[in-house]
């Protein structure tokens, strides 16, 4: 309802809760790396199309189902922000959720409580457009997430002023205050980057708008498509889905659907890097080939055999890969690009995959200036990097020569450098310890669990009480986590 805003304000009927401690939350993964892997494996539910869907269901006062959802504690720290809102949520089982915007109370948004959960995942960005088409305003702190460089949130605020926003920041607090007087209008919106969420902040935005809206410089990554065909079967009105040229009809009114999220294609090239790194034969099931890419490609020219069989992908175990060279002799270079190039989130995995392959690759992290924080990590235990700046790395492979040192102590500083790290204390030689576990918890859905169905000698060490009663929250939240799975 673009011009129609909900306001109503929701009295609470608050649930027995219990606060977790996160500074008692320090677990560490024992891992006793060498071990020979195999078997099949299963990508959860993609983390960053959850994050968008979730924040969709604020689009609507009907219900929204929404079926395989990760369990992992960003999505789950996401649900409870909802829940802070006012949303009715059902945890179904089976990976399904059931939420129910009707009654959104737009005070809680002021109250430190918010900033504070909001503060803590990056994804709470996304509430920005969904709130601030409904119900005419939204505030959200500077979010947090991987520290990886600098995450300005320019390119969605600058997009929502055409759409008609109003926006003031708050020094003291570092919250960014979002509103409309008369209703958001459509707009040509050209994007200074092409931006997943900011893609997502704006196309949800203008669903609910007045008038016609063009997106150009539009992220098209599979779960941008997934929103945007979510969004129709609400009855919005959205076309060039899967391309860089959105066009948005606004309309006054969406619906409530059902959703599926699609396997997450970060977590399927981690498996195939698993794999490649520890010698492992690995069957990746159903993981959705046709939405993955450049990714098989860019392992192939590592040398990584990557055959598919239907909708699975089979590594085989491997005790050499090479890697290719361009045309001309030269050395080959890997960079991420918005889709359809290679994925940011992959090429630390694929660093890795390249310290124990037979060549030399240049690693050109583009996006982010914070994200070859692993490679030091990575020099320690053996491996051959030359870190030329912030954003590239050359990578001399060792062709297993020389195998990683065990480590007696590893720090996961963020989502995908934690699983690099993971993967290479599996392929070394003896006992490493990970500390801040929490920081793949986010991302990889009961890791450990997976891990040792394949063979892995992998142990959870606790720090302190961290299990929830949330059927799909078995791992630790810095937030209150209620005692049932309702919020009516």
């Amino acid at each position: 309802m673009g011009h129609h805003r909900t306001t109503n304000k929701l009295s609470l009927s608050t649930p027995t809760e219990r606060t977790v401690n996160a500074r008692s939350t320090m677990d560490s993964f024992i891992v006793e790396g060498g071990r020979p892997l195999r078997g099949e494996m299963t990508p959860q539910g993609a983390k960053n199309e959850a994050l968008q869907i979730l924040c969709a269901v604020f689009l609507t006062e009907e219900p929204v189902t929404v079926s395989n959802v990760p369990d992992i504690l960003d999505v789950i720290n996401l649900i409870q922000l909802q829940r802070h809102l006012g949303v009715k949520v059902q945890n179904l089982g089976e990976s399904s959720w059931r939420f129910q915007a009707d009654k959104v109370d737009l005070e809680l948004i002021k109250t430190e409580q918010f900033r504070s959960r909001a503060s803590a995942m990056r994804g709470s960005v996304m509430l920005l457009g969904p709130l601030l088409a409904r119900c005419g305003q939204c505030a959200i702190p500077e979010p947090g997430g991987d520290k990886i460089g600098r995450r300005r949130l320019d390119t969605h605020l600058n997009a929502l002023k055409c759409l008609g926003a109003t926006i003031s920041h708050d020094t003291a607090t570092q919250v960014f205050v979002v509103s409309t007087e008369d209703g958001l209008r459509g707009a040509y919106v050209l994007l200074e980057e092409a931006s997943v969420t900011g893609t997502a902040n704006v196309l949800m935005a203008a669903a609910l708008a007045k008038g016609d809206t063009t997106i150009y410089n539009a992220a098209c990554e599979p779960y941008i498509q997934q929103l945007s065909m979510m969004i129709n079967r609400m009855g919005g009105k959205i076309s060039g889905i899967g391309s860089n040229l959105l066009h948005i009809e606004g309309v006054d009114h969406l619906t409530g659907t059902d959703h599926r999220c699609l396997p997450d294609i970060i977590e399927v090239g981690s498996f195939i890097g698993l794999a490649a790194v520890t010698r492992a034969e690995v069957t990746i099931k159903d993981c959705a080939h046709v939405d993955l890419g450049a990714i098989p490609r860019v392992f192939q020219r590592l040398g990584v055999h990557v055959v598919r069989h239907g909708n699975d992908l089979h590594v085989p175990a491997q005790s050499h890969h090479e890697i290719e060279s361009f045309m001309d002799g030269g050395i080959l270079t890997i960079s991420d690009a918005p889709w359809p190039g290679f994925p940011s989130d992959l090429l630390p995995i694929i660093l890795l995959v390249a310290t124990q392959a037979r060549g030399c690759v240049l690693i050109h992290q583009k996006m982010f200036d914070g994200r070859l924080c692993y490679v030091d990590t990575l020099i320690d235990m053996g491996a051959r990097i030359v870190l030329c700046d912030p954003h590239r790395a050359v990578v001399n492979g060792v062709d297993r020569k020389l195998a990683f040192r065990r480590a007696p102590l590893l720090t996961a500083q963020d989502i995908r450098a934690g699983m690099v790290i993971l993967i290479a204390a599996l392929a070394a030689e003896g006992t490493s310890t990970i500390r801040n576990v929490e920081q793949i918890d986010r991302g990889y859905e009961r890791i450990e669990e997976r891990l040792r169905a394949l063979g892995a000698s992998i142990v959870r060490r606790s720090a302190g009480f961290h299990r929830c009663t949330e059927n799909v929250c078995r791992r630790v939240s810095p937030f209150v986590i209620a005692e049932d799975n309702t919020h009516a």
